[in-house]
């Protein structure tokens, strides 16, 4: 076995590699969810319920460009920057859920 030698990798590659990768995939995750957001606000409209950053309900009465009027309450309105609403609520069903939690029927 005249000449074989067994090579080793540097553990300092190894672990900039790892770096690296993590730090490609946190950027690329947050691009995603930068674009998702974009997404949930560029198809604002009126009569749409919402949430904003800071988790309030609301209702979208009105939107400009850069702002949005949300109704929390009937008659009660205020002014959001449009950056501030994070999620589109969707509209809850008409009907219940087949065999609902709470149904009072025995399972004997």
């Amino acid at each position: 076995m005249r000449g074989y030698t067994r090579r080793v990798p540097d553990p300092n590659l190894l672990m900039l590699g790892v770096l690296l990768a993590l730090a490609v995939m946190i950027i690329l995750r947050g691009r995603r969810q930068r674009a998702e957001l974009a997404g949930v606000q560029q198809a604002l409209a009126p009569g749409q319920e919402v949430m904003t950053a800071s988790g309030m309900y609301a209702t979208v009465v009105a939107l400009t460009d850069d702002q949005v009027t949300l109704e929390t309450a009937p008659g009660q309105t205020s002014r959001w920057d449009r950056r501030a609403v994070v999620r589109v609520v969707p509209a809850p069903s008409a009907a219940p859920p087949p065999d609902a939690a709470g149904s009072a029927e025995p399972t004997s």
